[in-house]
């Protein structure tokens, strides 16, 4: 691939969305331009809660989006197809006359927004000094932070021994290395460099010492007992959502937690478009190594803050992520993981030194990486199958990880099955209407009763007015529509005229928006245009029918590959930070999980990072990853006759 400057390359992407009808063209004088000289864009960029807000100006070529340059600069804003125009997340206000208006500008915004200057970001090109107001970022949105796990024996790789050393005499000139491998008769070690560079200088003058082990390398000498202070953190890598944990790993107890938004998002919100990103950009995959290790420091920092710790005892670090994530965080080329046959440069990595990610903990601490099962079925996965012992378990049980690509596993207590199924960002807010993370305004658990004093009642994160919708709101949308009939089994909203008769106190909630239709699921005012609501639209109802077909597809053909039906199943677990919210009745009415009773549906929360955490605290659990490469079987969906028949079987309600 060629070095091009950045211009030409976001001349060239525009020409194709364009062309593609994801962007509209713009007036002469807003897209013509010759590549030559700067102009400066001036970001105030709003922070949550208390923070100060932010002044940051840059330089761009001109003809760059503004999304795009703030992105190059460190500059978040909201996104989830990475710049395309497609989910129309990325909003700002811009100051300015004679701004362009498109047609996504249109459908986002209402009249009075578009007066005011608020645009779409990504379809806004950069032609000549502009004042651009960023509105905060949600990065810590609601997220599972703990899952299901299993008790485990404590034997970490970290260990730390205290000794009281002979001093040498001219009867006595063992080395330094000597006398503390003879002093530390339980554990065979070698020393790295830097333990040895320590090692005349730490000992005297009383060779009083603490030596610190990972795995067989001594990797310090620290001075005095310091036997009480041995740290690691867990981390799970999600593509949306990363959450750090830190450990004692002395007594196997949690210190902190923390969560945040991953800061690769920017460039979109799953992994294909950030592969895209790094294919058509050559310098992209070093900004979204950096991104990452951003996102990784500086929960490390968190944790160790909230916990009390110098991040200097931080001697281990295990790290669980899909395939993408854990390319990118180690700065390997994904590009082959987004097309066929997808491949993945190993799916064994080495352990590395944590501040080759981006950490500033003890100089030599170790990162642990998961070994994957394909291109997509990563890390994450094989810990959440460790931390919940599909392999040890005689039950037949479902795993299910719900999210843009959703990761599947079955088990019937002698065979592991394995697969991935496109669902699309749906499940994240993306692609919909009113579609947002499970931060604070957005609608989490929907009621619908008819009968009811409260037709409609909502749930909202944070107990504040309704923004939008996530994606267990999404399911809970759908599926109540369907209980009380204002959806059909195809996903098609009932005529105006049928839920008027039917129920009416809910009938007034069915109209339309243009010529599409919507069900209004919270007015800001009594008199409020649809527009200005938050709904549900016809063309979301489909975007959760091809989502949840995909999932759905993906584990009827399981079932089928070990001969089994849904009543075989004993359990469902529903991973992740989505399926830790998603009510499993409503998960059941629409389809998204075989026809069972709900109890026999849990939710599992973050087995990723219970998983991550195992592996710090048992050297066996850490084995156990890699056996489980062995003994799971991988089912490519995508190159099997019979999945388009068993999709379109599965889209209905």
């Amino acid at each position: 691939m060629t070095n091009r400057p950045d211009w030409e390359i976001a001349e060239g992407l525009a020409t194709d969305l364009t062309r593609e009808g994801l962007r509209e063209s713009h007036p002469a004088d807003q897209s013509v331009h010759d590549g030559t000289g700067r102009v400066q864009l001036a970001f105030t960029v709003e922070q949550t809660g208390d923070a100060p807000t932010t002044q940051r100006g840059v330089r761009v070529p001109p003809g760059v989006s503004v999304f795009d340059a703030g992105s190059w600069n460190g500059i978040a804003i909201d996104s989830t197809c990475g710049g395309h125009g497609t989910c129309h997340k990325c909003k700002v206000r811009i100051d300015g006359d004679a701004l362009p208006i498109t047609r996504h500008d249109v459908k986002t915004f209402s009249t009075e927004q578009i007066g005011d200057g608020w645009r779409l970001a990504c379809l806004v090109k950069a032609t000549r000094d502009l004042k651009i107001e960023v509105p905060p970022l949600t990065t810590r949105p609601k997220a599972a932070t703990v899952g299901v796990g299993r008790q485990v024996i404590l034997r970490p790789a970290l260990q730390k021994r205290y000794v009281e050393l002979d001093e040498p005499t001219l009867a006595d000139q063992r080395t330094d290395m000597e006398r503390l491998i003879d002093a530390i008769d339980d554990l065979e070690f070698t020393a790295d460099l830097y333990a040895l560079r320590r090692l005349p200088t730490v000992m005297r003058p009383d060779f009083k010492v603490t030596a610190v082990v990972v795995d067989e390398v001594l990797i310090d000498v620290e001075a005095g007992d310091t036997t009480d202070k041995r740290y690691a953190i867990a981390f799970d890598l999600g593509t949306t959502t990363v959450v750090a944990t830190l450990l004692d790993v002395g007594t196997g107890t949690p210190v902190a937690v923390a969560s945040m938004l991953n800061k690769q998002q920017p460039f979109g919100g799953d992994v294909i478009t950030r592969i895209s990103a790094t294919m058509m950009d050559p310098d992209a995959l070093g900004r979204l190594q950096a991104a990452a290790g951003e996102t990784l420091q500086q929960l490390a920092v968190q944790v160790c803050t909230e916990g009390g710790v110098d991040p200097q005892t931080v001697y281990e670090v295990a790290l669980a992520g899909n395939a993408t994530m854990t390319a990118l965080v180690l700065g390997i080329d994904p590009e082959p993981l987004g097309v066929a046959p997808f491949v993945m440069s190993t799916a064994q990595p080495r352990e590395v030194l944590a501040s080759e990610l981006g950490l500033a903990l003890h100089p030599r601490a170790t990162a642990a990486l998961f070994p994957a099962l394909g291109a997509y079925v990563g890390g994450d996965i094989v810990a959440g199958m460790l931390a919940t012992g599909m392999d040890r378990d005689q039950r037949t049980r479902l795993f299910i990880d719900v999210g843009t690509n959703c990761e599947i596993v079955l088990s019937d207590g002698d065979t592991i099955l394995a697969t991935a199924a496109p669902a699309g960002p749906a499940f994240e807010g993306g692609a919909i209407r009113c579609g947002m993370r499970a931060a604070d305004g957005a609608i989490e658990v929907i009621k619908l009763d008819p009968e009811g004093e409260q037709p409609v009642e909502l749930g909202v994160i944070g107990d504040v007015q309704p923004m939008g919708l996530c994606g267990s709101g999404l399911v809970d949308a759908v599926a109540e529509l369907v209980k009380v009939g204002l959806l059909d089994a195809s996903g098609r909203f009932v005529p105006e005229a049928d839920a008027a008769a039917s129920m009416p106190v809910l009938a007034d909630r069915l109209t339309s928006i243009g010529e599409e239709r919507v069900f209004v699921l919270h007015r800001p005012t009594r008199d409020a245009d649809p527009a200005d609501c938050v709904y549900l639209s016809q063309r979301d109802v489909r975007e959760l029918q091809f989502a949840k077909a995909a999932i759905s597809t993906g584990w009827s053909l399981l079932l089928a590959e070990l001969g089994l039906e849904h009543r075989d199943v004993q359990q469902v677990l529903l991973a992740g930070s989505f399926g830790s919210y998603l009510s499993p009745a409503s998960a059941v009415r629409i389809g998204l999980v075989p026809q069972l009773p709900v109890m026999r549906i849990v939710a599992a929360g973050n087995v990723a990072g219970e998983g991550a955490k195992m592996s710090l605290l048992s050297l066996r659990e850490r084995q156990g990853a890699d056996v489980l490469l062995e003994e799971v079987r991988y089912v490519e969906l995508s190159d099997r006759p019979d999945f388009n028949d068993a999709f379109v079987e599965q889209l209905g309600f």
